[in-house]
């Protein structure tokens, strides 16, 4: 009995202890984060647009180092990696045959020297003969036709030398300029054949000058505009985590080509003072300024609104002031904008607040509205909403964007165009 009374007296322990437990969230809670701002101060900053492309970096001067004559490969002094000075040795082919032809073509020159100077002499002789006409016309003319073929056939040794001669000094292969060994996918000993084939020869080596790098890039359509000849841009390498650089527009293709859906045109830009860390292959974000404005008056884009106004036929461009208690709409004049801040040219000092949300009564006034008003297939117009774009952020009307703040028909990406209608 008595263990039966403690069994229930720790049972009620528990339970009331469950019951009166302290009511506090629970540590980490995700809802119980910082609430989001809804109003910012107006500042002065720089502010700065650019679009990106990306692109692949190659070596300027890349060369497919191939035999001009069929061969096997004695001496290969050089590995991948290797950096090479103009004129030095890449490899040598073995010339023991060639040898043997220079050799041969010697012993021939020295005999057909040998047998055209005895046609000389008959020659000689024969026209003394005819003179004193001791010989007929017909034995004269054998013994010149003699001298002619002895003469011919010194002409034709001496080519053959020659052309032999040639190839001999084709068994070496030297660096056209100062270079890199980027692959080698023959060894020593190999068969190789000359460039003069039908497969274009044997590749031995491929060498590039890392001193020297571009960068082709496919620039979208909407982008090239923005481009121009020695045009200098900056450019990131993945590769190499914050590793900035510059290069040259060294030139803009006259006609679009079509990659990854995307139509656009081939651009090659000139790397200056190349990084040693950057290598063949890898990839480059390249920045294309677009508009820049040095410590302006700015505010956040959430902070712009823009409606159309039907009576005037064009599009305002309108903030929100705190002023006391309340928020007063004060129209602005929008310069430079980025994916952040809007320049304001006018309207608004450094140090006032806007707020970053349509007031209460504004939202509730559009809502209303958007109730009264009949659905119609084109949607609601004439509404507002910040950063100068459409319904949800885009700009109305058709066409591609992807810079912040346009907006209207057709294609556009920069900054700063007035928005068209659509509710936020």
């Amino acid at each position: 009995m008595k263990s039966i009374i403690i069994v229930i007296v720790i049972a009620a322990v528990g339970v009331a202890a469950i019951y009166f437990r302290p009511k506090t969230p629970l540590l980490g809670n995700p809802t119980s984060g910082p609430a989001r701002p809804t109003t910012a101060t107006v500042i002065q900053t720089n502010i700065s647009f650019a679009v990106n492309a990306a692109g692949e970096i190659t070596p300027a001067e890349q060369v497919s180092v191939r035999p001009e004559i069929n061969g096997r490969i004695e001496q290969l002094p050089v590995d991948i990696g290797d950096r090479v000075k103009k004129s030095d040795l890449l490899f040598k082919l073995d010339d023991q045959e060639l040898q043997n032809q220079r050799a041969s073509s010697v012993t021939a020159i020295e005999r057909a020297k040998l047998e055209l100077a005895k046609a000389e002499r008959d020659l000689k002789r024969a026209q003394k003969l005819l003179d004193d006409k001791l010989i007929s016309q017909e034995l004269f003319d054998d013994t010149k036709t003699a001298f002619e073929l002895g003469r011919n056939a010194l002409d034709r040794s001496q080519k053959e030398l020659a052309i032999t001669e040639e190839r001999i000094t084709k068994t070496e292969v030297r660096a056209p300029f100062d270079c890199t060994v980027l692959t080698r996918p023959v060894s020593i000993g190999q068969a190789v054949s000359g460039s003069g084939g039908v497969s274009g020869g044997t590749e031995v080596l491929t060498i590039a000058d890392l001193t020297s790098m571009i960068i082709n890039a496919h620039v979208n359509q909407a982008d090239v505009p923005r481009l121009k000849e020695n045009q200098t841009v900056e450019i990131g390498v993945e590769a190499v985590t914050g590793l900035r650089v510059f290069g040259v527009v060294e030139r803009i293709a006259p006609q679009a080509t079509l990659k990854n859906n995307i139509k656009g045109f081939a651009t090659r830009i000139a790397l200056k003072n190349v990084d040693p860390r950057v290598r063949p292959g890898m990839t480059a974000n390249i920045k294309i300024p677009v508009a820049s404005a040095d410590n302006v008056t700015a505010v956040p884009l959430s902070a712009v609104f823009t409606e159309r106004n039907a009576d005037a036929g064009r599009f305002e461009r309108f903030v929100y002031v705190k002023t006391d208690d309340a928020l007063a709409r004060r129209n602005v004049k929008v310069g430079v904008s980025d994916y952040f801040f809007a320049e304001i040219q006018e309207g608004l000092t450094a140090g006032e607040i806007v707020s970053l949300e349509m007031p209460k009564e504004e939202r509730e006034k559009r809502a209303k509205q958007l109730m009264e008003q009949k659905p119609s297939g084109g949607g609601a117009g004439g509404g507002m909403q910040p950063g100068g774009g459409g319904q949800g952020g885009r700009p109305q009307g058709g066409g591609e964007r992807r810079g912040p703040g346009g907006g209207g028909g057709g294609e556009r990406r920069g900054p700063g165009a007035p928005g068209g209608g659509g509710t936020r």
